[in-house]
């Protein structure tokens, strides 16, 4: 595999990854990589470099940061974005890939839109375990660490392909062994609010 194929795959997954944590801040970051020269997107994908894009997608990402810090608006949040990070993970890992074969970015896009349901999933999960806390710090910490989590794995993935798709296996393998887990912990608060309804 040539380095320039191994590149934008791993910009492609390493999309599909991140629209999982916040769609948003992944528009950011590719499109402002972009926009500096730090990455060459495929031609579908660069017009995430236009100011109109990025001034969107910065709009949307600071009322996402916000939201995303509060407990309880947090799951609320997270309930919607069900409709923007599946999908952004799709066509941004695609429009990634863009510049291979189209079987390799169809496959692509498979896979970014898998992985985007995988992280949606656990960072929906395991927020729901947060916010059954009563203090309002391990919220705000696990938001910080998943905005920083996306910034640096798109970095990781521009600078260090091959590095990053080395984390990334390792990632999607504990991912499966904590996602049982974390749906189990998730489901203890409606078990319980279930098991106090008066029997009819």
């Amino acid at each position: 595999m040539n380095p320039e194929t191994l590149a934008a795959i791993a910009v492609a997954l390493a999309a599909g990854w991140a629209s999982g944590l916040n769609a948003y801040a992944a528009v950011l970051v590719l499109g402002g990589a972009e926009r500096l020269g730090l990455v060459n997107l495929p031609a579908d994908l660069q017009v995430l470099a236009s100011p109109w894009v990025l001034g969107v997608a910065a709009l949307l990402f600071a009322l996402n940061f916000l939201a995303d810090k509060i407990p309880y608006v947090d799951s609320i949040n997270d309930a919607l974005q069900t409709f923007v990070r599946i999908p952004a993970g799709f066509l941004l890992a695609y429009g990634a890939a863009g510049g291979l074969s189209p079987e390799v970015a169809a496959i692509a896009g498979l896979l970014g839109g898998t992985l985007a349901a995988g992280t949606h999933i656990a960072k929906t999960g395991s927020r729901a375990v947060i916010n059954t806390s009563p203090e309002p710090f391990s919220n705000i910490a696990a938001s910080l660490t998943e905005d920083v989590a996306v910034i640096g794995g798109l970095a990781l993935a521009i600078a260090h392909p091959l590095t990053f798709l080395c984390l990334l296996a390792v990632f999607v393998a504990l991912l499966i062994w904590l996602l049982p887990k974390l749906v189990r912990l998730a489901l203890i608060p409606i078990r319980r609010v279930a098991g106090r309804r008066p029997r009819s």
